[in-house]
């Protein structure tokens, strides 16, 4: 009997599946470290996957 084999997630084709970074902002707070924000994929919104973009159906007139 044949295994169900699951479709593999769609990778954002924005963020390559690097949905959340750091960026530094350069220079260092008092404690030494280094200041960073947390930035998200504004495509995925963070998930590092996307739906599945509908075919488009062209109709001859």
């Amino acid at each position: 009997m044949t295994d169900r084999i699951t479709a593999p997630a769609r990778v954002c084709s924005n963020c390559d599946g690097f949905p959340t970074v750091r960026v530094t902002l350069g220079g260092r707070d008092r404690h030494g470290n280094l200041r960073t924000i947390t930035v998200h994929c504004p495509a995925c919104h963070g998930t590092g996957t996307r739906r599945p973009i509908p075919a488009r159906i062209e109709v001859a007139a």
